[in-house]
């Protein structure tokens, strides 16, 4: 089984958006395995986000993911990093399927409710950034 991350972003739940993404995975037959709200701080986004310090948006992203509570949670099931990059869609809203979570709940490409790990290897890395091993239920 494999495991990805996803944060659903301040925008998502501020606008109350969270309990219905959540059951959006769900319904897809991904399992959460571990959960938290937390609130996102400089150090933390420099190293979630490190692979675009110094790029023109990177300071706009950070002063966004900072602006208030987050969702993080890692999901497992047969290909999940794949299922759900497609269940939220593509970055941009208004480039986005229907019946997509960012269809749904974003706002514009940059507040756009959720994101979520591209490959193994940054899920690896994502998950390990959010959650300790304590506290990913492996059962």
């Amino acid at each position: 089984m494999e495991k990805t991350l996803v944060l659903i972003k301040p925008d998502a739940f501020a606008n109350h958006h969270t309990g219905d993404i959540i059951q959006r995975y769900e319904q897809e037959g991904l399992r959460i395995v571990a959960l938290k709200m937390l609130r996102m701080d400089d150090r933390l986004a420099s190293i979630h986000y490190a692979e675009h310090i110094g790029r023109p948006y990177y300071e706009g992203l950070c002063t966004f993911m900072t602006s208030g509570p987050l969702v993080a949670m890692v999901l497992e099931g047969e290909d999940a990093i794949r299922r759900v990059r497609a269940l939220n869609g593509k970055t941009n809203p208004a480039e986005a399927a229907e019946g997509t979570i960012r269809k749904a709940y974003a706002l514009d490409g940059r507040r756009n409710a959720v994101h979520a790990s591209d490959s193994p290897e940054s899920a690896a890395r994502e998950i390990s950034i959010f959650f300790n091993q304590t506290e990913i239920y492996d059962g």
